[in-house]
C-alpha cells in the first residue's frame, strides 16, 4: 500500500485508493479534504469534430465548468452536419481553443 500523511487533518491515506483516485487532489491530501476543502482544480476540456474537406477538423476547447462544455457539445450536435451554419447555443458558451488539426480540402498536395 502506498500510505501517506495529510498535510491538513494529519490522517494516514491510500494514495492508490478508488476514492482518492476519483475525488483527485493534491499527492499529500486526503480524499476527505479534498471534497470539504474543494483544493481539485480540475481543466474541463472537449474535442469537437466536423466534416470539413476530406480529412475532419478536430478541435480541442477548454470550458470553464462543466455546464459550459455540455451546453457546447448538446448545442454542437444540433447544429453539426453537411453544409450546415454553426450557430445557435454554441456561440452563447465561452471557452478557449487548446488545440486544431484543421480539414484539407485538397488531398493530393496542390494549391
Amino acid at each position: 500500500m502506498n500510505n501517506r500523511t495529510c498535510v491538513h487533518c494529519g490522517d494516514v491515506f491510500n494514495l492508490d485508493s478508488q476514492l482518492k483516485r476519483r475525488v483527485g487532489g493534491k499527492i499529500n491530501e486526503c480524499p476527505d479534504c479534498v471534497v470539504e476543502l474543494q483544493t481539485e482544480i480540475k481543466e474541463t476540456i472537449r474535442a469537437v469534430s466536423s466534416g470539413d474537406g476530406k480529412m475532419a477538423c478536430i478541435q480541442i476547447l477548454k470550458f470553464e465548468n462543466e455546464n459550459d462544455a455540455e451546453l457546447y457539445r448538446k448545442g454542437w450536435d444540433q447544429w453539426s452536419g453537411w453544409n450546415n451554419q454553426r450557430s445557435g447555443s454554441v456561440h452563447d458558451v465561452a471557452f478557449t481553443k487548446v488545440g486544431e488539426n484543421a480539414g484539407n480540402g485538397n488531398h493530393k498536395g496542390k494549391i
